[in-house]
């Protein structure tokens, strides 16, 4: 790609004449076709989109006019956001000649910032899985290790900023996929507070808990990277109406305000569960004493409720999708398959379109809002969602901050868990809690369990995104 490791540092050289964006727009493009034959981050490459937008940087610094927070930064876009007359698939066959006639938001708010969108990223079909291995083009590979999976469902993106193929990267997180696919490819993944950013172009999985987030090396680059897509947006109206601080200030801050201490909840059901990894315990262990010597004060706090959240969210989460992706027919979207009769038409096509997790989360989804077993099941549901979010209402007028390991383990083999999808959905365990009360988290690097990168989240109270991103680069300069 670059020899620039930054947003900040690629602008800076721009500015200077150092480089141009062609030239880091141009590498970028190169580097996917020479590098990403074997790790599949990316299905599609905009290299003439991307050069157009280069070239409009280009055309500002040549005129010393002041540049854009993200001029010519090369980021990748996770393909289940829309992008003008590029072809977005969601990974699934059913969407695989599509070609949208419009940007979603966040797409739009990051060209308006300077940035140059060098492709569209490999995913999940729909963003259904946590591993990258249910895309309907193939598995993106671990850049670590290319035996193992990158995470997901925003593995491609993930894979992309760890190989260095581009400086940041858009992924969406509906149970942890942002965080968990940063955790295993040794980045930083933010999920923002539910409408903080847009979902306005994004192809819906369930609806609320969809998140748009950055993901990228360092905290300072999510930061300028979040500062550029968040915000209202009257094409949405989910989004949240409050100013969007100067995410990329904020990093300067201290910790906790004169004369008070940081309060760090780490919550004693994550610890305690048997299924969390003795090493990745260890390191994040260790990281709490990087903040203890700081002056942050760790307080023991429980989420009795949240050892229910997975269940509740593959209840909630595919009956959203059931009801999402019913559009997908072969009438309205996608491809067709040819029948004698309608029902035939819509079957065969949705037989042909959808992989099986795919198929398998409309079926539970349609399942659990049916007539009879509604109330046992997605009401039920939707009242312990309520608990999870009194929980998290309950502990942050303690604390201010909650820590867990983003992912139980580190990044497991490729096929380990295809077998078994209920083994797979626990690899979200320590990430949906905060989907489903809408709260913002971020995972950033920690440390390692042998080779393998372990993940830290820490998540906060709504809106509070600056002082995650605060204390994930305060982590990255103590270390």
């Amino acid at each position: 790609m670059t020899s620039f490791p930054t947003i900040s540092a690629l602008r800076t050289a721009i500015a200077e004449r150092h480089t141009s964006a062609t030239a880091a727009a141009a590498a970028a493009c190169d580097a996917i076709a020479e590098r990403d034959t074997d790790l599949h981050s990316f299905l599609t490459v905009s290299r003439e989109r991307a050069l157009e937008q280069a070239a409009r940087i280009d055309a500002l610094a040549d005129r010393g006019d002041p540049l854009p927070p993200l001029a010519g930064a090369p980021i990748a876009i996770k393909d289940v956001l829309s992008t003008r007359g590029v072809r977005t698939t969601c990974g699934s066959r059913i969407l695989e000649n599509y070609i949208p006639e419009f940007d979603a938001t966040a797409v739009t708010r990051l060209e308006a910032a300077g940035a140059v969108l060098i492709g569209k990223t490999n995913c999940d079909e729909f963003a259904m899985g946590s591993s990258t291995e249910n895309s309907g083009y193939g598995p993106t590979r671990n850049p670590r290790d290319r035996e193992r999976v990158p995470g997901g469902s925003s593995g491609g993106s993930a894979a992309a900023v760890g190989a260095g193929l581009a400086l940041a990267a858009l992924g969406t997180d509906t149970g942890g996929s942002i965080r968990q696919p940063a955790a295993f490819c040794g980045i930083v993944g933010m999920l923002p507070t539910y409408g903080r950013v847009s979902r306005f172009g994004l192809a819906a999985f369930a609806s609320s808990l969809d998140h748009v987030g950055p993901m990228a090396r360092s905290a300072r680059d999510a930061a300028l990277v979040l500062g550029a897509i968040a915000g209202r947006d009257r094409l949405d109206s989910t989004s949240a109406d409050r100013p969007v601080p100067n995410y990329e200030a904020a990093l300067a801050a201290p910790l906790a305000p004169p004369g008070r201490r940081l309060r760090i909840g780490v919550p004693r059901e994550v610890f305690d569960h048997p299924g969390l990894d003795p090493d990745v315990a260890a390191q994040v262990r260790a990281s709490l004493d990087v903040y203890r010597a700081a002056g942050c004060e760790l307080v023991d706090i429980s989420l009795p409720a949240s050892q229910a959240a997975i269940a509740v969210y593959y209840v909630v989460a595919t009956a959203e999708a059931s009801s999402n992706l019913a559009r997908y027919d072969g009438i309205r979207y996608g491809v067709r398959v040819p029948a004698a009769a309608l029902g035939d038409l819509y079957r065969q096509t949705r037989d042909r379109g959808f992989g099986a997790e795919v198929k398998r989360r409309i079926l539970l989804g349609t399942y659990v809002l049916s007539a009879g077993y509604y109330d046992a099941y997605y009401r039920k549901a939707q009242q312990v969602r309520t608990l999870i979010c009194r929980d998290f209402e309950r502990a942050f007028a303690e604390v201010d901050v909650i820590c867990t390991p983003t992912t139980p383990t580190p990044a497991f083999k490729l096929g380990e868990k295809a077998a078994d999808p209920l083994e797979l959905y626990l690899a979200d365990i320590f990430t949906v809690p905060a989907d489903l009360a809408g709260v913002p988290a971020i995972s950033f690097p920690c440390g390692a369990a042998g080779k393998l990168p372990v993940g830290l989240q820490l998540i906060a109270p709504a809106f509070q995104e600056e002082r995650l991103l605060r204390m994930a680069h305060f982590f990255e300069m103590a270390k």
